[in-house]
């Protein structure tokens, strides 16, 4: 018995897992960031992370307001990767990072101010050449979040939420419009080909943040996650 537990002690495998565990708990404490539920394990896939979700009914929108998720902050501080040679990057903020990273043939000016340039669609599956036909999308809407387990984040998580390049998605204006606040069980893009691509979107976001899923929305992933081949 002795033996066994001097070479446990010894085992530098065990060692590191103590150690990566103590880092990312002190990481979590200092910085108050979440983890995608399960991590350090090996990547779930799409329906895995959905079973892995809570289930519960819609929360209330009492208190609701787009302006408690800070949106549009500085890119940089918030791991956007702006391409070389942009003009003035310091004055990007997550809206215009976004619309560069989706864009084609983007004129840049001075300030993030962007010109022309060629932004495809995935909702629609048409073609823009203006920036004002684009909308930056919250592919989990704000109110969607709000419901389903933000409503009781910090600030500072729910800033984090509304701007990381893991949220948002430049797509036309009039299908954002749409779509609103809805779920998949109540809106999915027209563009059927995109569903694949939409529901492992919003999967792989609410299981980030580990916010929760209602039945009906459940329903409507699984049914969408079938149409991938």
């Amino acid at each position: 018995m002795e033996r066994r537990a001097r070479t446990q002690r010894g085992n530098p495998k065990a060692a590191f897992a103590v150690l990566l565990a103590l880092v990312t708990a002190l990481a979590v404490s200092a910085f108050g960031l979440a983890l995608p539920q399960g991590a350090g394990a090996q990547a779930a896939t799409p329906a895995e992370k959905l079973a892995e979700l809570r289930v519960r009914p819609a929360g209330t929108m009492d208190g609701y307001s787009r302006e408690k998720f800070p949106h549009w902050s500085d890119a940089q501080a918030y791991g956007w990767t702006l391409p070389a040679g942009t003009p003035d990057p310091g004055s990007c903020d997550a809206r215009d990072a976004a619309l560069i990273r989706d864009g084609r043939e983007e004129v840049v000016g001075d300030g993030c101010s962007i010109g022309g340039g060629r932004w495809f669609d995935p909702y629609t599956g048409r073609t823009y050449y203006q920036p004002s036909d684009i909308d930056v999308d919250h592919v989990v809407p704000l109110a969607n979040a709000w419901r389903s387990g933000a409503a009781s984040w910090t600030t500072a998580r729910k800033e984090r939420f509304a701007n990381v390049p893991l949220d948002l998605l430049s797509v036309e204006d009039n299908a954002n419009a749409s779509k609103g606040d809805k779920g998949p069980e109540a809106w999915k893009p027209p563009r059927a080909a995109y569903h694949c691509v939409y529901s492992k979107k919003w999967i792989n976001i609410k299981h980030y943040w580990a916010l929760s899923v209602t039945s009906a929305e459940k329903s409507a992933l699984q049914q969408m996650l079938s149409t991938c081949r």
